[in-house]
């Protein structure tokens, strides 16, 4: 009898798995980026998000620029913090919302997308696509939703994005 009779191979010891990376993954940390609307669509190239942000009261803005940050460094589908990133459904699915309550009873919202497949890019991007604000116990039109999706197409529509 030999010595390896009844004895069961490692497969883990004996087939090498070799894991290839063919670009950013969701685990990754991602970098923050803004949109920038593109010269054929918008000859002033406006950035909807981040002017959006800039317009901001300063404690909203400061609240938000943290935010995006810890989520982006989490990363976005690891974060777990205070109903600020919340994951949209219906109509905006894939979509994700960063939510800030500021002053005058007013609800600040940054509208964001998620993407792996920006071209020369090292890190998966968290991409500030567009910003509106509601007045509290008030809901953002279906047209309003339709012009940051409408943004959101456009942002996709070309590779490499036009990014700030």
């Amino acid at each position: 009898m030999s010595p390896d009779r009844g004895k069961r191979s490692n497969p883990a010891r004996t087939a090498r798995s070799v894991h290839v990376r063919l670009g950013p993954s969701s685990d990754d940390e991602h970098e923050v980026v803004y949109f920038r609307r593109h010269k054929a669509d918008d000859p002033d190239q406006t950035a909807p998000g981040r002017d959006f942000l800039e317009a901001c009261p300063t404690k909203v803005r400061a609240t938000m620029k943290a935010a995006l940050v810890a989520v982006a460094a989490a990363p976005p589908k690891r974060f777990a913090g205070g109903g600020y990133w919340e994951a949209m459904k219906g109509d905006m699915t894939g979509w994700f919302e960063l939510r800030v309550n500021g002053p005058s009873r007013h609800h600040y919202r940054l509208f964001c997308r998620l993407d792996y497949d920006a071209k020369g890019q090292q890190k998966p991007l968290l991409v500030v696509i567009a910003g509106l604000e509601k007045p509290f116990r008030t809901v953002l039109s279906a047209a309003d939703y339709a012009d940051v999706r409408r943004l959101g197409d456009e942002y996709l529509s070309r590779n490499p994005r036009s990014l700030i």
